[in-house]
């Protein structure tokens, strides 16, 4: 074993210069060095890695220069107040989740949420309503909130005090948020959103619009992602004062107590680089994402979606679910009987770092420091690979989306509960402990709390028997209260 597993494994990953189509949005360094400020600042990292000493101010209680660089992230985004979160979107979420509502309360969620917002569930002892996703067959990806759905729960669930939507999801699809928080507006409840894929949105045209300008009540970001800032930093916002005096506990409460001076500094560096910077750049990068994305098609076998294809013509019925289409990433979509994890072994095998992939499809996640060089090389690698090789040795799949199971008990009791296994074939009537996720489509086909019934056993089935990863099975058994 070597004495720095850890450390060899980073030097070895950087010297293999591979072109960073995946995060951190400042693509190895690319994004600070690019810039006179952010060249500075990437000189002095490890320097500035201090403490809380005189005149640093402190997060917990910022009244000096973090104040500072937080009311001006607030003023480009438009919010009444932004936070600097050090310990990335999920801290976010639950920190929304917390200052939004009280023990008990009902919440209607995204049945495709990130697992901090079910966290957050359990940890708040939440009465949780999913709204159901829609699925694109052609392109074998989860797509959107189903609409018809999203209004019949409102309808249902009057009640509840806020809804809490994705907002673009990891494919870069935008649900009509509008729309959605019009709606929350006839009865009152808040609206939520994870936002993490959306920290450049409304930067220019031809980017979806920001969340926050949408009107939402409270969003969450992942500056990482898509903006020059390192791993592990987000940013929240708050569009109503009154919610302002619970925020700030329940941020102070979800981070460390240590806050990184060198993670709040890139944020800070982000917010500025968008604000000086973003329009242009963010407009070149889309020309040439749109450049390569037809030299691409044109290769006959990939296929890079638009957000025309998605939206204008009515493919599937989904139109009317879709706001937008994040097209700073790509979606590159392969014939069904091939399959996209080997065409993401592929690219890495050829120095082309992806983001993730699913059975039919590959993420690329841009930033504007992505060069046309990197755009070139994803090309020419396309161009010449050897397609026999990602052929999918089991076969297609048809992805299954179940309806939505039984509720028995509330997430959080469940984990107050003593837990059993048993083979997911004799599972039905008993109450799930775990929540079971085939990858893909990563939407859940049962949430704890919710009841075995026949038709989840047979998605279950059908997944294992396509080898499919599916989380929450373990050598063909489930756990259950």
């Amino acid at each position: 074993m070597p004495e720095l597993p850890l450390v060899d494994a980073i030097i070895q990953y950087t010297k293999e210069n591979n072109a960073p189509f995946s995060m951190p949005g400042h693509k190895s360094g690319r994004g600070f060095l690019e810039t006179t400020e952010g060249k500075n600042l990437y000189d002095n990292f490890i320097k500035g890695d201090i403490t809380e000493v005189e005149g640093l101010d402190n997060l917990h209680h910022p009244e000096g220069v973090i104040a500072e660089a937080q009311k001006l992230l607030s003023e480009f985004y438009g919010s009444k107040k932004s936070y600097f979160l050090v310990n990335g979107s999920s801290s976010g979420n639950l920190a929304m989740i917390f200052s939004s509502f009280n023990e008990g309360d009902k919440v209607i969620i995204e049945r495709n949420c990130h697992r901090s917002v079910l966290n957050g569930v359990i940890l708040r002892k939440l009465r949780p309503v999913y709204v159901k996703n829609k699925f694109n067959n052609i392109y074998n990806a989860p797509i959107s909130v189903n609409k018809e759905h999203f209004l019949q729960v409102v309808n249902e669930n009057k009640d509840a005090k806020g809804i809490i939507v994705t907002y673009p999801n990891y494919y870069g699809v935008c649900v009509n948020l509008k729309f959605i928080i019009k709606e929350a507006e006839k009865y009152n409840m808040k609206v939520l959103v994870d936002s993490a894929h959306g920290a450049h949105f409304g930067v220019c045209e031809g980017l979806p619009e920001s969340a926050v300008r949408l009107g939402a009540h409270m969003v969450v970001m992942s500056a990482h992602k898509t903006l020059p800032s390192l791993t592990q930093t987000a940013y929240l916002h708050v569009s109503d004062k009154a919610d302002i005096d619970r925020v700030d506990f329940y941020v102070s409460s979800l981070l460390s107590t240590s806050p990184s001076y060198m993670l709040m500094a890139s944020m800070d560096y982000a917010r500025f680089y968008l604000d000086k910077y973003g329009k242009e750049t963010f407009e070149s990068l889309l020309s040439t994402a749109n450049n390569y994305r037809k030299k691409i098609n044109d290769i006959g076998f990939f296929h890079v979606i638009s957000k025309k294809e998605l939206i204008e013509n009515n493919l599937s019925g989904l139109s009317n679910d879709i706001y937008d289409l994040d097209e700073s990433r790509y979606i590159i979509n392969i014939p069904k009987g091939y399959s996209g994890e080997k065409l993401l072994m592929y690219l890495r095998d050829e120095g082309i770092q992806a983001e993730m992939s699913d059975e039919s499809n590959v993420v690329l996640i841009f930033s504007p420091f992505n060069h046309e060089e990197d755009f070139e090389k994803l090309y020419q690698v396309l161009c010449k690979c050897n397609i026999e090789k990602i052929k999918n040795e089991i076969g297609s799949s048809e992805i299954i989306i179940c309806d939505l199971p039984n509720i028995k008990l509330l997430p959080y009791e469940v984990l107050l509960k003593e837990k059993k296994s048993v083979k997911f074939e004799m599972s039905e009537g008993l109450i799930c402990a775990e929540a079971v996720v085939p990858y893909p489509p990563g939407i859940p086909i049962i949430m704890p709390g919710e009841v075995y019934s026949d038709e989840v056993i047979k998605a279950i089935k059908y997944y294992d028997k396509n080898k499919s990863v599916v989380l929450g099975v373990k050598n063909g058994c489930v756990k259950f209260v």
